[in-house]
């Protein structure tokens, strides 16, 4: 078989030749990303273009200005430096006041931090909802590129955002499970309204390009012990369901992206008609076992992951080994399962420990994933 074809099979829950191997956001076909031109990364992004399956993280570029809207509200954005960072300070002008948003960016580091969010408060909100809703209109001029690029070594892997994740992300996280506890039927309408702008941004981008997996983010927000199971149920599982069935009448598939928490929401997170979930992360971070996520899932959904990044970065050569071998072990049988890591690096340069290991899981995984 080939990558592509392996993970198919395996979004299929069927059983491909051997175990599909993702590397996560490190994307081994795809020219434009940060890894693959920096010399640190090299020797590692050469060796997941050659033994690993490749889930292309691509997104048609949008016209989106705020909160899923491309309508052009008016704002004011400054820079500055700060010792090894890079800050950004904007301000938007909406029809009901002004709000603010700051963010910062450190050098050799491959993040942004919010350390102030637009909301700071529900009028905030409802500034944030002033803004008027103009459909987002999409590019999709880049595709070409990154299909060839990928051709047979993957598939691409757009990546959406639920209504949840828009709403909470407008507020420190703090403030918005405070928000949704305290002044929950405020917190509903605004998903409501978002909802409705991602249903119709999500249709257009479906209209003029298919990918064949997409990637929907946000339901960790609403996972234990953030917040109770109950909201996770009105707030996570309905909305996601409609994306899920949307992109299905357009002939993709969809895997649910949740962190966390999610032994008493993983039947819901099923119920939604996704075809896979990830990370699944194991206790202590998340609080439940690879091998109970199989066994409760019982072939509905495609596992990805269990493998954490800071096992990568930090685990000894041995207990490398020794967790992709048990992740096989648990998971491996039936198929409808893809080894992953949880995350991927951020740091520039790579730390030759994090190869050493990523290196070590490619190769254990090869060695243990082989169907008979």
């Amino acid at each position: 078989m080939n990558s592509r074809q392996r993970l198919l099979t395996a979004l299929q829950c069927g059983t491909p030749d051997r175990v599909p191997i993702s590397t996560y956001e490190l994307v081994g076909y795809d020219s434009h990303l940060l890894e693959n031109n920096d010399p640190s990364y090299r020797g590692l992004m050469q060796l997941i273009r050659e033994k690993t399956d490749c889930l292309a993280m691509w997104n048609p570029a949008s016209d989106e200005h705020f909160l899923g809207t491309a309508y052009a509200v008016p704002a004011e954005v400054r820079q500055w430096r700060e010792g090894n960072r890079s800050v950004t300070h904007s301000v938007l002008h909406t029809p009901l006041g002004d709000l603010s948003q700051t963010t910062v960016r450190e050098d050799n580091l491959n993040t942004t931090w919010q350390t102030e969010h637009w909301c700071k408060t529900s009028e905030d909100v409802d500034r944030a909802l002033s803004v008027p809703y103009t459909p987002l209109t999409f590019d999709t001029s880049d595709y070409v590129r990154i299909r060839d690029e990928v051709a047979d070594h993957g598939i691409l892997m757009p990546s959406l955002g639920d209504a949840l994740l828009m709403a909470a992300e407008l507020m420190a996280f703090g403030d918005f499970t405070v928000w949704a506890a305290t002044e929950t039927e405020h917190f509903a309408r605004t998903v409501r309204i978002l909802h409705e702008r991602n249903m119709e941004n999500l249709r257009r981008m479906l209209d003029v390009n298919v990918a064949e997996l997409y990637r929907i983010c946000g339901p960790e927000y609403a996972t234990p012990p953030f917040l109770p199971p109950e909201m996770f149920d009105r707030f996570v599982t309905p909305y996601v369901t409609e994306m899920v069935d949307l992109i299905h009448q357009y002939g993709g598939q969809a895997r649910v992206h949740c962190h966390g928490r999610i032994r008493r929401v993983l039947e819901m997170i099923a119920s939604t008609g996704a075809d896979a979930i990830d990370p699944c992360e194991p206790p202590p971070d998340g609080d439940i076992t690879l091998a109970e996520v199989k066994q409760r899932l019982n072939g509905h959904l495609c596992v990805f992951g269990n493998l954490e990044l800071k096992l990568l970065e930090h685990g000894t050569e041995q207990e490398v080994i020794t967790f992709v071998r048990n992740c096989m072990d648990v998971a491996k049988d039936g198929g409808g399962y893809v080894i992953m890591p949880t995350a991927a690096p951020i740091n520039s340069p790579l730390s030759p420990k994090t190869e050493r290991n990523y290196r070590l899981f490619i190769e254990t995984a090869l060695e243990y994933g082989a169907y008979d």
